[in-house]
């Protein structure tokens, strides 16, 4: 393949490392390594929560003048501590403060709003700007204390002074206790004024304005823990219709739910389910056949899964097999079983769509990602690692051979690394920029030939 790839419409794109936030490998810490990557619904804003519990937001600089050639720049606008470690006493229980997710709110005014959830508890953030300061009370001094009342002889009107801006995140909301089990997902609705969490056998839906209660909508627990055949994976509002989730399980079926027919919602209106080929059954089926990740497209058409070896894509008319199956890297098939006994294979890597919906994207092992062009079916292997990526250079394309005659810079299946996996992407939704997380680095691709060009 050339060192054209596939891209946002569909056309030929050639990527090239654009920024590269995080210190240098050796340097890492378990609390350094990025846990979730998201855009924001105008790619303005790029959030990224890690293991130590900390959300870091970058802002993308507004275009220079002087010089056209250099996009803007996604610099750091705001870094927090959204959740500290905790103790369950009830159930001797620890809590990690690890980011699992986070989703950013449409914004309502000059405010921005995420949600950030770990294992337990959901967050709702408020960022915000200031760059005046009122001076000039009547009842405090410059440092805020109040004055003896004795000494105030006139009354002033306080005046706004400008200041140096300062970016401010507050915590507007804690939804607690909504969760008995590890929270895995949680999906903003399009009517703006609630949100679902997912955890491994419930989902509950929340109002963004009440913190005491959730309505729990989806709940597969049995009478006897012993009868649980299967979990619940992940879980994503349609985009346009309110009334309308999906819901993905541990045994590779998709569920969706219209909460018009019903306030619980155990019955779905429609399985997606592709059935089994009895001649590939092993003891690492139903592993490998677990939706790790699900994904509306933008249109609301079609959803995305992936699961161990591959991503499918799915047309919400049709329920009985994927319209598109994609392999990731089927050159493991034959490394199930060590992959088994390294714990690997139970690895959760998500999906992404571009903002076309025309180009799918997905991590692999070695560092390694993957692209895949619906229109024209070609797809290409990129590295995201310090070596390959020169600033501004074009990515080449990477190879992994399974045996046999070796190219020059094919790698060998045998000497791939399984400890660096790319696991979070995300995709800016309207142009070819791309987040790649990769341990604790955020990478930052963007397609070299049209922002030239622009």
């Amino acid at each position: 393949m050339s060192q054209k790839h596939v891209g946002c419409h569909g056309d030929e794109v050639a990527w090239s490392l654009y920024q590269l936030n995080g210190a240098e490998e050796f340097e890492v810490t378990a609390a350094d390594i990025i846990s979730t990557v998201e855009f924001n619904h105008t790619g303005e804003l790029l959030a990224t929560g890690d293991k130590g519990g900390r959300v870091v937001i970058f802002q993308r600089e507004p275009e220079s003048k002087n010089d056209p050639c250099n996009q803007g720049e996604y610099n750091v606008y705001s870094t927090f501590q959204s959740h500290e470690p905790e103790f369950d006493y009830l159930k001797s229980l620890e809590i990690e403060e690890k980011i699992n997710k986070i989703k950013w709110l449409p914004k309502q005014n000059a405010a921005h709003s995420l949600l950030s959830t770990n294992d337990k508890t959901i967050k709702l953030w408020k960022v915000s700007e200031r760059d005046k300061r009122p001076e000039g009370y009547n009842l405090k001094d410059e440092e805020g204390k109040l004055k003896d009342l004795s000494t105030v002889t006139s009354l002033q009107v306080p005046v706004l002074k400008p200041m140096d801006l300062m970016v401010e995140v507050s915590p507007r909301r804690i939804f607690a206790n909504g969760h008995t089990y590890h929270v895995n997902s949680i999906s903003v609705n399009s009517d703006c004024e609630t949100y679902m969490s997912a955890d491994d056998l419930r989902i509950n839906l929340w109002h963004l304005a009440i913190t005491d209660r959730s309505f729990n909508i989806v709940d597969i627990k049995p009478a006897n823990m012993e009868d649980l055949t299967e979990v619940i994976t992940a879980a994503e509002f349609h985009p346009h219709h309110c009334n309308l989730f999906v819901y993905s399980s541990s045994k590779g079926s998709l569920r969706l739910c219209d909460m018009r027919a019903s306030a619980l919602c155990d019955k779905h209106c429609k399985l997606f389910e592709e059935p089994e080929d009895p001649s590939n059954r092993s003891f690492f089926s139903e592993i490998i056949s677990s939706v790790s990740d699900i994904k509306f497209s933008h249109s609301g058409r079609y959803m995305l899964t992936r699961d161990y070896l591959t991503v499918k894509v799915w047309d919400l008319n049709m329920e009985t097999k994927p319209i598109e199956i994609y392999q990731v890297h089927d050159y493991l098939r034959s490394k199930l079983c060590s992959l088994y006994e390294n714990d690997c294979i139970f690895d959760k890597f998500e999906c992404a769509w571009n903002g076309s919906d025309s180009v799918i994207m997905t991590g692999a092992y070695n560092n390694f990602f993957r692209m895949f062009d619906r229109n024209t079916k070609r797809d290409v292997t990129l590295e995201a690692s310090r070596e390959s990526s020169k600033p501004r250079a074009i990515l080449k394309p990477r190879r992994v051979c399974i045996g046999g005659k070796r190219r020059k810079d094919d790698i060998s299946v045998d000497s791939l690394d399984f400890t660096k996996k790319i696991l979070h992407t995300a995709w800016h939704p309207a142009e070819n920029i791309i987040a790649i997380a990769a341990t604790n680095n955020l990478y930052i691709f963007q397609d070299k030939v049209n922002s030239e060009m622009h």
